[in-house]
């Protein structure tokens, strides 16, 4: 692709912005939207993103990707009519931050330092990230106190933000060594649990509770698995199966509330063996 094309393609996308939010000609919902009011549509553009991907239809990433460029080039806008700063402000901070946290890459903080070979793993660039951006914190602090969990938004979902926050523990030492240090943790969060649900107390029910959902995203974090997307895999596989016995059930005539808990079970088997196979 040349530069030609791609200057071209995101000033006619600006324009189009700037048009979509001309006081007079304009279009009034989206002149009517806030940065604040724009979140939610920007949260709903991610996951169409990830679900176009995983349906592997390229088109649709194509499209989806679209709709979630459209949302930085909106708030850019907005930002830019209040007088803060405009998309190429924004291109510039995040490749200047880019740059700096990538200097196994680019050795000098700039691009013509790129092409020098970099021996380091996956794992060592991680640990560097963290490093690179914990210096950040403290530098952007100024002498005030700064910790390991600042800046870790709030809005992340609860799996996401718990794999997040270990990793800034990690990065200053606070983590378990072994993988089985991890699982014996997660045994003993689950017989707290168990002793809590003795109890009539929900209260200490739902803190023991996440205690466990914690320690789980721990343990895939020490497996070099996302927590998400395995709950994600477990989800579809649990739809799968269940949509499967539905239709048992259907062509059988039957009514699956009418049915014993057994006779469900069994047939849950069956439909984890027949989607195996498929």
């Amino acid at each position: 692709m040349s530069d030609t094309k791609l200057s071209a393609a995101i000033a006619e996308l600006q324009t189009l912005m700037m048009n979509l939010r001309d006081p007079e000609h304009g279009c009034a919902w989206d002149r009517k939207q806030t940065l604040q009011s724009l979140t939610r549509h920007t949260l709903e553009e991610v996951y169409e993103v990830i679900d176009a991907i995983d349906s592997g239809d390229s088109n649709k990433v194509r499209d989806e990707l679209g709709d979630l460029l459209f949302q930085t080039v909106f708030y850019a806008r907005i930002a830019e009519e209040q007088g803060n700063f405009d998309l190429a402000d924004v291109a510039t901070t995040v490749t200047r931050k880019l740059l700096h946290r990538h200097q196994h890459i680019f050795p000098d903080g700039t691009l013509n330092s790129f092409g020098q070979p970099s021996e380091l793993t996956v794992e060592q660039v991680e640990s560097n990230w963290e490093r690179i951006k914990n210096a950040e914190r403290v530098a952007a602090g100024q002498g005030a106190e700064v910790s390991v969990m600042d800046d870790v938004a709030r809005a992340l979902p609860s799996l996401g933000r718990a794999r997040k926050v270990q990793q800034r523990a990690a990065s200053v030492g606070f983590d378990w060594s072994e993988t089985e240090d991890v699982l014996r943790c997660l045994e003993g969060e689950l017989e707290e649990l168990r002793e809590a649900m003795q109890s009539t107390d929900t209260q200490a029910q739902e803190h023991e509770l996440g205690d466990v959902l914690f320690s789980c995203v721990n343990l895939a974090r020490h497996l070099g698995l996302d927590a998400e997307q395995a709950l994600q895999q477990a989800n579809k596989r649990f739809e799968t199966r269940f949509r499967y016995m539905e239709e048992g059930v259907q062509r059988r005539g039957l009514a699956m509330s009418e049915q014993s808990l057994e006779t469900l079970g069994a047939w849950w088997e069956q439909a984890k063996q027949a989607t195996r196979k498929q």
